[in-house]
């Protein structure tokens, strides 16, 4: 699982990454009863990593569906570390890792930059489907690879 002190290697993940960060201010419909996020607001949060991610980096949803696939996420990890409550601002640090696989892994660090402390860390796996067939694709997709090789990774 990442978390702070990750250590990629040591998990098997390719060493080079491409990320982007996003800031989110916290809405009151996204806290509970005791006033701080709701747990599964957290893969909300994710996920507006990734989307900010696919837009900046030419993978948005939209793009991936007109190549002819769709890619469901098929595995999540959480871990919180630290509360974020109802007005504060959250940065979501989204880190798409290099991997050989047909499949996308994401890892995610959430701060409060309220309180300065790191509240969350994740991962989500996505695969590849054929949009139509809806069958796994055991290979990365031409326009996956293509797409891989034209980007500036940075190394860990």
């Amino acid at each position: 699982m990442p978390d702070e002190n990750c250590n990629y290697r040591s998990i098997g993940y390719d060493l080079k990454y491409i990320e982007d960060k996003i800031k989110i201010n916290v809405r009151f419909s996204e806290v509970d009863a005791m006033g701080v996020v709701w747990h599964g607001n957290y893969l909300k949060f994710f996920e507006d990593g990734r989307e900010a991610f696919g837009e900046k980096y030419g993978l948005s949803y939209l793009t991936i569906y007109n190549k002819g696939y769709v890619t469901p996420v098929v595995k999540t990890e959480l871990q919180f570390k630290s509360p974020i409550s109802f007005g504060e601002v959250i940065e979501v640090i989204t880190r798409l890792v290099k991997v050989s696989a047909a499949k996308m892994i994401f890892t995610y660090r959430v701060h409060n930059l309220n309180t300065g402390k790191l509240s969350a860390v994740g991962m989500t796996e996505q695969v590849f489907l054929d949009r139509e067939s809806g069958e796994l694709e055991l290979y990365p997709p031409a326009f996956y690879e293509q797409w891989l090789e034209s980007v500036k990774w940075t190394e860990e």
